[in-house]
Formats: C-alpha cells, structure tokens, sequence
C-alpha cells in the first residue's frame, strides 16, 4: 500500500500501485480508440487484453465486466470535464457573471475539441445494452457538471435585470431534475433551474454539431462563430 507524504499530506503510491493506474489508463485509452474506430458497441473487454498482450483473466482484474470499464471511463471524463469548467469560470471574477457563463462556454468547446471521442460517450453515443448504476460515478460527475452551470445562471437570475416574463414552477420540471436540483442548490428558484437548461442548451448545442462534423462545411473559422453565439447569449440576459 502506498504511503502518505509527510510534508504535502498527500498519498504516495507504491510501485505496485502505479503500474495498477498506468494499466488502467492505457485499456482505457485503447476502449476509447474501439469506440472511436467502430462505435460505442465495439468497446470490448478481450479484444483489448489481445492488443495489450493480456490474458482475459487478467484484465479482468482490473474491470470485472465491460460495464465497469464503461463506468469508469464516463466517469473519468465527466471529473476531467468539471475540472476543465471550473477552473476557467474560476480564473473570472464573480462580479462578471456573463463573462463566467462565456468562459463556461468557452471551456466546453475546447474540452470536447481536445477529447471529441470522450465528448461523444459522455453526451451523445449510448453503448448499447449499457446502463449506468444509479447514483454512482457517472451520476455524480454529470450532477456536477450541471450543478456548477446551474449554480453559475442562477446568479445572473438573482442579481442582473434579466426579463423573465415567464412563470415556472417546480411542477414544469422533471421530477428526477428537481430533487438534484433542491438538493444541490437549495436556495435555486425553478425559473432559474429551467433558464439553466436553456443556457445549456444553446451552449452544448453548437459544440455538438461541431464535434460530429456539421460546422466545418459551413463556418470558416467555427471557433468565431462559437464565441458570437456565446456573446450573444449573455446579452439576452441583459448582461455585458
């Protein structure tokens, strides 16, 4: 068992113990690259133990089935993601909320540019026959994702002259989004839960049709063309 560092407090991992991580990174790189070459379907727990020069039985030592390979790698991705966000709406003052929703916005973009493949899992590619264990990693990852940009909206409801003509109430959510939502941030009002899923979806939108292809064709410089919408979301939130 590794040891804990005295002076950083941190655990310090025996040699044993690394080379454990550095073999689970790399069947998860090579999962990524099946799903990348054939489509989620093709992630397959044997075929990457022959590439590896591995036995079936000893990589299943490291993931018991594909689906805790699946769950792992989803979760690894989503943890990446909320760090990649965090930290670039951290590097924004909080007294610039549109200028933290387009560092947001900005983040993603570049986040799924540099990872289209761990995009396209965590978001849009179902695996088949794949279902993620309710409230484990996968769960917890994707709530944090959405609590931070829930978090981040409804700062601007509560305190720019945003014009919210509408009237929302819990009832015109999904329950299972509700009680994330109450639970996470107690203090969100449900016109603000339901204005985060919009700001969402004009965010992920736009990345989406990049990342499969759709941009390119009829943008010459996409990046541009992201930030315009993102300029333009925050001005129809009243903001600068």
């Amino acid at each position: 068992m590794g040891e804990i560092d005295n002076e950083s407090g941190t655990k310090v991992l025996s040699r044993r113990e690394r080379l454990r991580a550095e073999t689970s990174r790399e069947i998860e790189v090579i999962a990524l690259r099946q799903m990348a070459d054939a489509g989620p379907g093709a992630i397959s727990l044997r075929g990457i133990a022959r590439e590896m020069g591995m036995t079936a039985r000893a990589i299943y030592s490291y993931f018991p089935t594909r689906d805790d390979l699946i769950t792992a790698l989803i979760s690894g991705i989503g943890a990446s993601l909320a760090e990649a966000l965090e930290t670039a709406t951290q590097a924004v003052p909080a007294t610039d909320p549109g200028g933290r929703l387009v560092a947001w916005g900005q983040a993603l973009r570049e986040w799924a540019l540099a990872n289209p493949e761990s995009f396209r899992l965590f978001y849009g590619h179902p695996v088949p026959g794949y279902q993620p264990p309710e409230g484990g990693p996968v769960d917890h990852t994707a709530r944090r994702v959405c609590r931070h940009l829930t978090f981040l909206v409804a700062a601007v409801w509560l305190d720019a002259p945003y014009d919210r003509p509408e009237k929302t109430s819990w009832s015109d959510l999904h329950p299972d989004y509700v009680a994330k939502i109450r639970e996470d941030l107690p203090d969100v009002p449900p016109a603000a839960a339901a204005l985060a899923l919009r700001v969402w979806g004009r965010m992920h939108g736009l990345v989406a049709l990049e990342i499969d292809g759709h941009i390119h064709p009829v943008a010459r410089d996409p990046a541009a063309l992201h930030h315009a919408e993102m300029l333009d979301l925050v001005r129809s939130l009243n903001l600068a």
